[in-house]
């Protein structure tokens, strides 16, 4: 049997066990299904190519049972290790994507990926269905927390990194693990905020900000792709062929693997109502393309029924199949089928070395957005040989309150384990490997100093879903999460613990129950108690710093805008109340910057900076539209400026380079890394276009009183728009160069060029 030579190469091996399979078992390969309810039947009868959401035991179950199988076809054990190895437990649990992005760090990303895909890998995980590739127009979509945030070209950066860290040095790497670019395309682009609703959106717009994150992941070898939920132009991107087959292989020369997101080809039978059947939903998605199905067990008799009709061709099966066995091959699983091993597994789950990054990355996560100089607290505190704050002047009293200030899973995040996709994690992960804000600041501040806490407040109450308790499919419907009521006793608690504090430190946001997929929402208030809480903080008269831990921004009220200062903490993983309790000691500096902006009410969407120019006016006649905090914002404890912008030319032709200088100055008496952000206007275009478009970066380390000179370069080629035709072109014409701290015109210095035609 020549497949199993592996002196033989890739083409030839497949084309050998192709031929050797039966139509039910080509079939059995494109399913992947949940092994929720055991791996048996999916095996044995199913002749599955795939596997997700198993348990350790249905993992080990189903390889014992694939290698009794008549072909010996080797499994892809697939999970959504998004920002860590979700759903095992004691795995290091990172910061959320948007907390991630937050570093605007992309070799610090490539080392979060590359942890995963080690612990992952010695789970008998192959595959990871990440990294994501939405761009986050409305702040009310419930994934938001597994986006890079609002712009196109920091998403490109950090997305491509995170694949070369999950692929390694390539995937015959026995720690190497697919990667997965996702959701193709548009999908964040909803209706309302609402989660896989039809996505209203132009082909130029799609090639505008869109599909070049996804080019970039394509063109540099990400393993797989996952197709989006949602419909665009009334077809669903299962089947859009225009965007699989012209676009993705056809132009972008694309060869790796598709697969369908939870049920998408069954979808198109019992929600989007546009196939009669599963025979002709599962005909419809090989037409398209599609290679691996993911959680539609319809599709095995369906597709095999298409075939007998003449609806698709075998051949077409074969194709698809023939990308699937490409993949296990490059794997090297038919040679090893990497099952798991538990020796590894203690070697390297939640090793020092990831622990020691998972912290530094929550570390880069925050961003102070407001500070009258409050923070940091300490003053001169140096942390100890343990990481506690020393060198007080004088004793303190710290109280911490709020619903997140003790709360594990609102600090981890959605795919976390006890997000709900795991029953095999009730619980979620360990306790005692998360520090939470309590455990922080009860750990670090220096000896002699006293910690309080007081919950405060709660912030939902959950329910029965008056839908019922499951999907057509047979999936669980989320429980309904409405506004919990201010409870007086809390509150009074909270308010007693902030008038006897030198300092309150309030942790508020959202929680699990109202975050990810079908858990869109319709406000962006703080929910329940919370603003009562913040109100009676702001009177009690007591220094208080407003800590936002949150999947998304969120609106806050004005006592939250009166606190000393506000620092944003997204999901910061099991090591983010530590670094928040470092960063109001002043342990550690503040880096964190903006990957998106904030609304100040959730009518005033959207916010995202890159819009385009043309309405009557500049706000509402009731509100301004200027956003509180806006993308690329974020304080240090010091003070930075910039001056003295150069170009090095002004006349430039499409092949050149823009060249500049700009130099920045460290004003203040503590060191910092500044983000020095990079962005073009095209002043004058044939079509509406941005206001300005983010185009590089550059991270500086500046001493106090220290003056640097960036060196800034950047092709005329990248400095782009789409035309009406589709096309992206360099239009010639006039160009500003805006380089600053954030994305707001007052913090950009401006030198303009031009292109020739």
């Amino acid at each position: 049997m020549s497949y199993l030579d592996p002196s033989r190469t890739v083409a030839e091996r497949v084309s050998d066990l192709l031929a050797r399979m039966t139509l039910a078992e080509k079939v059995g390969q494109m399913l992947q299904l949940n092994a929720k309810e055991g791996v048996d039947h999916l095996v044995t009868e199913l002749h599955v190519g795939s596997i997700l959401h198993a348990s350790p035991e249905n993992v080990r179950r189903a390889h014992e049972l694939a290698a009794q199988t008549r072909l010996r076809i080797p499994l892809l054990v697939a999970e959504d290790c998004i920002h860590g190895h979700s759903f095992w437990e004691g795995a290091t649990i990172f910061p959320t994507q948007l907390g991630m992005a937050a570093s605007w760090d992309a070799g610090l990303l490539e080392q979060v990926a590359r942890v995963t895909a080690v612990e992952a890998a010695a789970t008998g995980i192959h595959w990871t269905f990440s990294p994501v590739l939405c761009i986050t127009r409305d702040l009310r979509w419930g994934r938001v927390s597994e986006t890079f945030g609002e712009d196109p070209h920091l998403l490109g950066e950090l997305a491509s990194a995170m694949v070369r860290g999950y692929q390694g040095e390539g995937l015959d790497d026995p720690t190497a693990i697919l990667a997965t670019a996702k959701h193709f395309a548009g999908y964040s682009e909803t209706q309302g905020g609402r989660d896989a609703s039809e996505a209203d959106i132009s082909r130029r717009k799609l090639r505008s900000w869109f599909l070049p994150p996804f080019e970039r992941v394509a063109r540099e070898g990400c393993a797989t792709f996952m197709l989006g939920y949602q419909s665009m132009d009334g077809v669903p991107i299962t089947i859009n062929k225009w965007l699989l087959d012209d676009v993705l292989r056809g132009e972008w020369g694309y060869t790796g693997m598709l697969v369908t997101d939870w049920d998408n080809v069954g979808r198109m039978v019992w929600e989007q109502h546009i196939m009669p059947d599963h025979t002709h939903a599962a005909a419809a998605a090989v037409d398209a393309g599609n290679d691996m199905i993911m959680t539609t067990p319809q599709f095995f008799t369906g597709a095999q029924e298409a075939v007998r009709r003449g609806m698709i061709t075998e051949q077409q099966i074969d194709a698809a199949v023939a990308r699937i066995l490409t993949l296990k091959l490059e794997l090297g699983l038919f040679e090893d089928p990497r099952h798991p091993d538990v020796e590894r597994q203690r070697a390297v789950i939640h090793a020092p070395a990831h622990a020691a990054l998972n912290l530094e990355v929550a570390r880069r996560s925050l961003v102070l957005l407001a500070n009258d100089g409050t923070l940091p607290l300490g003053g001169g505190l140096v942390a100890d040989a343990d990481g506690r704050a020393t060198g007080a002047r004088e004793a303190r009293r710290i109280a911490v309150v709020g619903p997140n200030a003790d709360d594990q899973h609102a600090q981890l995040g959605d795919w976390a384990g006890s997000s709900g996709q795991a029953d095999w994690l009730p619980e979620g992960h360990p306790r005692e490997l998360t520090w939470t804000v309590k455990d922080g600041f009860e750990r670090l501040a220096p000896e002699g100093w006293t910690v309080t806490h007081a919950r405060g407040a709660d912030i939902v109450v959950l329910g029965p879903n008056p839908d019922g308790e499951l999907f057509p499919d047979g999936q669980p419907r989320p429980h309904v999460a409405t506004s919990a009521p201010v409870d007086e006793g809390q509150l009074a608690e909270a308010v007693a613990a902030a008038k006897d504090a030198d300092l309150v430190v309030a942790v508020v946001g959202d929680c699990i129950d109202l975050v990810g997929e079908t858990r869109s929402t319709a406000t962006l208030e703080l929910l329940g108690g919370q603003v009562a809480l913040l109100d009676a903080l702001a009177a009690s008269g007591t220094p208080f710093v407003v800590v936002l831990m949150a999947s998304k921004p969120l609106v806050l009220p004005p006592s939250a805008h009166r606190a000393n200062a506000i620092i944003w903490a997204a999901n910061p993983g099991m090591a983010g109340g530590r670094a928040i309790a470092e960063l109001v000691l002043g342990l550690i500096e503040p880096t964190g910057r903006l990957p998106i902006s904030f609304a100040a009410h959730v009518g005033q969407q959207p916010v995202f900076y890159h819009q385009i120019p043309g309405q009557h006016g500049t706000r509402y006649a009731d509100l301004t539209q200027r956003p509180p905090f806006a993308f690329g914002e974020g304080l240090s404890y010091t003070r930075v400026e910039y001056s003295d912008l150069d170009l090095e030319r002004t006349e430039l032709s499409r092949d050149d380079d823009v060249r500049a200088r700009v130099t920045i100055a460290n004003t203040g008496s503590r060191p910092t890394l500044e983000t020095v952000q990079v962005y073009v206007r095209d002043v004058v275009t044939p079509v509406t276009w941005a206001s300005k478009e983010l185009k590089t970066y550059a991270q500086v380390e500046l001493a106090p009183g220290e003056t640097r000179t960036v060196e800034i370069e950047l092709p005329v080629a990248a400095c782009t728009i789409v035309d009406a035709h589709e096309r992206r072109i360099v239009d010639p014409g006039e160009f500003a160069l805006l380089v600053g701290p954030s994305s707001r015109e007052e913090d950009l210095l401006s030198a303009s060029f031009t292109v020739s035609a």
